[in-house]
């Protein structure tokens, strides 16, 4: 028997794929936009594959900002790039 395995969807190319897949930046209960490498923090989740290319059209969109009613700040942006860079290597 198969376990169910979550989808969401990525901001940058718009694709279902597994959670585990992706990063996750959270707007909390205060509003502030964080990056939640736990994937499990409270609050208002989207999320991002683990591509340049992605990163790069969702802040061109403003998917940030459409998704979570507020933009992420440079910490935030950082933050994702190593993530991003780490796991393409």
């Amino acid at each position: 028997m198969s376990r169910h395995i979550p989808l969401r969807m990525c901001l940058g190319c718009r694709e279902m794929k597994p959670k585990s897949d992706l990063v996750r930046v959270v707007r909390t209960e205060g509003g502030e936009v964080e990056y939640d490498p736990s994937l499990k923090k409270n609050g208002r989740g989207a999320y991002l594959c683990r591509a340049h290319e992605c990163l790069a059209k969702a802040v061109k969109n403003k998917s940030f900002h459409r998704a979570l009613g507020s933009e992420p700040n440079a910490d935030v942006f950082e933050a994702l790039n190593h993530e991003v860079m780490d796991m393409e290597v």
